[in-house]
């Protein structure tokens, strides 16, 4: 078991493809989406997941998150128990430019086309990393960019009046 803290940004250019060292589809439901708890199965690259994960701190930066493989079957039978909104997706990897860190990019298609995010995972809340050109606004612990909220209300509804 342990704290994810990550920061999450828009993303104003597709220039992160030509930097990519893999990418991957990605099937995602949630199982229950209660205010702060979430319970996640997704599909990603012929495996399955169930995630739980805690309430975040004031300002979203960190939360308890639970992961553990089970099969792809396993997956499936849970993504039709699932509530409405699937998030459906492509991941592509960056590597940071200080070495260290990946940004993880995530090109939603359906109803949350047109959206896209990076976020990168941190050791520590305070911890330094570097920025990449193709970054936007910072969206870290606004929770109409959390997947789960994607999933009631999607990008479609919204992305006219995001700011």
């Amino acid at each position: 078991m342990a704290i994810e803290i990550e920061r999450k940004f828009l993303v104003k250019s597709d220039a992160y493809k030509d930097e990519a060292f893999a990418s991957s589809r990605i099937i995602q439901g949630y199982i229950c989406r209660t205010s702060g708890r979430t319970v996640r199965v997704r599909l990603r690259d012929g495996r399955g997941w169930l995630t739980i994960k805690g309430p975040g701190n004031a300002g979203g930066l960190s939360r308890f998150e639970w992961e553990k493989e089970i099969s792809p079957d396993e997956a499936r039978i849970l993504l039709e128990l699932a509530q409405p909104g699937i998030i459906d997706k492509t991941r592509y990897l960056v590597k940071n430019t200080d070495g260290i860190h990946i940004w993880e990019v995530d090109e939603f298609y359906g109803e949350n086309e047109g959206l896209t995010v990076a976020e990168t995972e941190l050791g520590a809340e305070n911890e330094s990393f570097s920025g990449a050109e193709w970054l936007g606004e910072e969206v870290t612990g606004d929770r109409r960019y959390y997947n789960s909220s994607l999933t009631v209300n999607p990008f479609r509804n919204w992305k006219d009046t995001k700011r």
